[in-house]
Order: structure tokens, then sequence, then C-alpha cells
């Protein structure tokens, strides 16, 4: 940020108590017009060992930061569109190399959010023990400082729009890059799903060639405290704005194939540890996050209305997501 031009803003949500007494700062990076009736946002290290999804989003930043001086289209479509940027949520358990936060706590399990159907053991999310993953924190305590920074964050920033979008950036699952949504405490669709269809009809139009499997995360697990699940059901109190969160689950089990000592390293299994395939990851997702900054810029050209195109883009939604079979 020491060459950011002077229309990026700088902040911290929070502090958290790090490893030997360091204080460690939740860094939230804005770009594009506070009054934007949009918003895009992009989010990363939730999990402190997926380094991974700091560095694309870290990267995403760097680009943005270096176009937008001579960039005529750039500027123009920031004046449409707030951008928010925290590359790293969760900095206890970036620099101890940990999933959980220094207290032991998955920040992904720690909303107030009770699944409605069995959620695998420990996975789902588990009150049991801090010593074992997936620990949810106890039930009679406020989330953890990470998760309310988050969370206090895009009520700010992304909830008060009429349309906004969050992405955030993790990696471990399968050999394929997924893009999640809403909901992972219950297996019914969301209110939003014909503008979620929309979206990713959008993207494929112009990405024919995509890498991506889009789909609901119930359609794979179902978790307690998911918190893109807190905020979107906050979101819902609001029917006339349209928020949608995705999770981009980058498939790092692809990595691992292509580089088996990978599994010697715990470091390994979430990350790329070959320098030319680390490029090639954060290089991998610029078409999405771009698409991502204009399809909010844009929302009031594609958004689906009411009418034949919203019941059209349900139709096609709930027979792509919630038909039979994987």
């Amino acid at each position: 940020m020491e060459s950011a031009p002077p229309e990026a803003g700088l902040e911290v949500a929070c502090s958290v108590l790090g490893p030997l007494g360091a204080m460690l700062p939740i860094r939230v990076i804005t770009l594009g017009n506070a009054s934007a009736g949009a918003a895009v946002g992009f989010f990363g290290g939730v999990h402190g060992l997926e380094r991974i999804g700091s560095s694309v989003v870290t990267a995403w930043l760097a680009s943005l930061l270096g176009r937008i001086r001579w960039d005529e289209v750039l500027a123009e479509t920031l004046q449409r569109v707030r951008v928010v940027f925290v590359p790293i949520v969760n900095p206890g358990g970036m620099v101890r190399g940990t999933r959980a936060n220094p207290n032991g706590v998955d920040l992904m399990r720690n909303a107030p959010v009770e699944a409605r159907e069995p959620v695998p053991f420990l996975v789902g999310g588990q009150r049991i023990s801090a010593g074992l993953p997936w620990y949810r924190g106890r039930a009679d305590e406020p989330m953890e400082a990470e998760a309310a920074a988050l969370c206090g964050v895009v009520r700010r920033e992304l909830l008060g729009r009429k349309f906004a979008l969050a992405l955030d950036c993790h990696s471990g699952f399968g050999m394929r890059d997924r893009l999640w949504f809403p909901l992972a405490y219950r297996r019914t669709p969301i209110p939003h799903l014909p503008q979620l269809h929309a979206l990713w009809s959008l993207f494929e139009s112009g990405n024919p060639n995509h890498q991506y499997v889009c789909e609901p995360q119930s359609r794979q697990y179902l978790a307690h405290g998911d918190l893109w699940d807190f905020l979107y059901l906050q979101a819902c109190e609001t029917p006339e704005r349209v928020f949608l969160p995705l999770t981009l689950e980058m498939g790092s089990w692809l990595w691992v194939r292509k580089n088996p000592r990978q599994l010697f390293s715990r470091h390994g299994i979430f990350n790329p540890q070959v320098a030319h395939r680390l490029g090639r990851v954060m290089r991998r997702h610029v078409a999405l996050f771009d698409f991502a900054l204009r399809a909010a810029a844009s929302y009031d050209r594609w958004l689906p209305g009411e009418g034949a195109a919203l019941r059209a883009h349900r139709e096609g939604a709930l027979s792509r997501w919630y038909g039979p079979g994987p």
C-alpha cells in the first residue's frame, strides 16, 4: 500500500493478539465510490493455513492499484462500484500456520447459525474441544474478534447497497475449483436463486472454457456456524437488496497429485509449493475476479426483475442445482 493512489483507503478493522504478544492488524483496503449502489468484496485468509487465498486476493489488489492511474475504463468502473479487500482475515492463524485462530476456533464455524439437519462429524463444526479441528467456540460466548470484524466490514461496506457480491478465497477441496453459494446450514434454495443463476449464466457466456464447478455448498456437506450464511440471512431482512456471497474453493488436491511430496507438508496440502505452479494459480482466477468487478458495476443491466425473466432463471437454477444427482 506504500505506492497506493490517494483514491485507495486503508483502515484496521481490529487487531488481534498473536504469538509472543504481538498485535496483528486485520487490514481493510477500499477502492471506488463510497456512495455507489453496488459493491464487491474480496476476502482471504479466513483459514490461516490456506495462504494461497490471501495471495490471489493480494495479487488482484496489486493489479488494480497498478492500473488505476492510467486505465480510464477501470476509473469509470470504480465510479459505479465500491471495492473492498480484506486479504488476511485471520492473521494469527496465518502466522501460526493453523486453520483456526490462536484461540483454536475455526472462524468459518463460529457464527450463531445452527444446521437444520445432521452435519458430518467434526467437519460440520463441533464444540467438544479447541484441540480438535473445526471447533466452533463455546455457545455462550460472542463471536471471535476476527469473525466479528469481518461481519462488521461486510455490514458497513456491502449490505447497505442495492447489489453486492462477496468472493471469499479458500483452498483444499478436491481437484476442481469450486464456487459455493449459501446455504450451508440447510438444503433448501436461497431466496435470491434466480439472481445467482443470472449471474452465473453471464459468466459462462463470456467464459465458455472456464474450470469452475458452481453449486450450493449444501450439495457437498452441511455445517454449523457459516459466516456467509449468517451475513446472507441478515441481508435477506431487506428484500429489495441483493447480496450474493460466493466461496472460491481452489482444488488443492490437483497440486498434490502433481507433486505428491506436498503430502508431507502441512502447508503443501493447501498451497502450491513449486514457483511456476504458484504463479499459474495467481493468474488462474483473474477472469473470475474481473468478472465480479464488472458484474457488480453493471448489475442494473443484467439483474432480472419481476416477471418472465425471474421465473425462467428460477426454473433454470432449480433444474441445474437442485435436481437429482451430484
